[in-house]
């Protein structure tokens, strides 16, 4: 059944029937009359011909570094709510944590019958820029503040400071770092600053030694972990840039008789739903990945009703999780909760 019969059977015009797909004005007796005939006959427009009239395809490409990752498929899914409920499909894209492929993935997009781009960003280099600078369709950073583009992402540097504080505050006086790449601005730099930020406060200076870069996995957590005991010596508490790095430590200290957190506190940023129900559950700050998801797609519609909006920064902020890894009661947690 094509657009001419359907308009037959319901009674009204072929336009009525085009804004009534479209989102257009109706009044409310022809906006009833063409949902009957849609129930009645099961009609659809076809796709085809509403992307060559409209030039709008109903797609989105996303751009991840990590299917696996419990954050991501956070953000994901908070972007598939607003998205789905306007009629839009999600095209994922995974980069493995490899940067060169967010390039790639951008120059691939851009050649590609998407609407609107959004990039959950590790590290941003020159080749991100140019890419970025040539594509002609609307694109949100999520994860990163980018200049010139709408950004969403997370108050890293508080969430780091007060993840540390925590341990200082109950006396804890001989502080390790495990971080992530300086590059990745957000996980990596405005961790690391708060981190330094939280032994300031406390009269401590941050010590080479004590400190050391991870992957971002448990693995390398485990083996960095290792690595920073032995060439630390005594330590009696540790920060991770993520939960994932935090678990590897965690197993390190299980596996070398190293009690948590009578020997060394610890504690994380990221919230994840293994943290909670590790064999001492960890400390971690929260960070709202379902919202910023949510709200990089609502930053999208936007801008594809305005394409020459000016560029939103929005910040969100971070809630500090108290379990068992820095001596804390977690017996009233909800750890199933989002």
């Amino acid at each position: 059944m094509n657009i001419t019969e359907f308009a037959q059977v319901a009674g009204v015009s072929k336009a009525a029937v085009s804004r009534y797909f479209n989102g257009g004005y109706l009044s409310e007796e022809k906006r009833a009359r063409i949902a009957a005939a849609v129930e009645a006959t099961g009609y659809r427009p076809s796709m085809q011909a509403q992307t060559l009239r409209t030039r709008r395809t109903r797609q989105v490409g996303v751009i991840l570094p990590k299917l696996s990752s419990e954050s991501c498929a956070r953000m994901v899914d908070g972007i598939s709510q607003v998205l789905g409920e306007q009629g839009y499909q999600l095209l994922l894209m995974n980069t493995a944590n490899d940067y060169t492929k967010e390039v790639g993935a951008l120059d691939l997009l851009r050649h590609n019958t998407v609407d609107g781009i959004i990039l959950i960003a590790s590290i941003f280099t020159p080749e991100h820029h140019a890419v970025l600078q040539s594509l002609r369709l609307p694109v949100v950073i999520l994860g990163q503040r980018y200049e010139g583009y709408h950004s969403v992402y997370h108050d890293d540097f508080g969430a780091a400071q007060a993840a540390t504080a925590l341990m200082l505050q109950k006396g804890r006086r001989a502080p390790g770092y495990l971080g992530v790449t300086l590059l990745d601005q957000a996980a990596g730099h405005a961790r690391r600053e708060g981190f330094d930020a939280a032994l300031k406060a406390a009269g401590l200076v941050p010590r080479p030694q004590r400190m050391s870069i991870a992957e971002f996995n448990m693995e390398s957590g485990y083996h960095q972990a290792e690595m920073l005991f032995r060439k630390a010596g005594h330590l009696d508490c540790l920060f991770c840039a993520t939960d994932s790095i935090a678990l590897g430590a965690l197993q390190y200290c299980r596996s070398h008789e190293i009690r948590v957190p009578g020997d060394v506190m610890i504690s994380a940023v990221g919230d994840s739903k293994a943290g909670r129900v590790a064999y001492v559950p960890l400390t971690s700050a929260h960070l709202h990945y379902h919202t910023a998801g949510r709200t990089a797609a609502e930053l999208l519609l936007e801008l594809l009703a305005d394409p020459d909006a000016a560029p939103q920064y929005r910040m969100l902020g971070y809630e500090l999780k108290r379990r068992d890894s820095t001596g804390d009661e977690n017996s009233g947690e909800d750890i199933w909760a989002q």
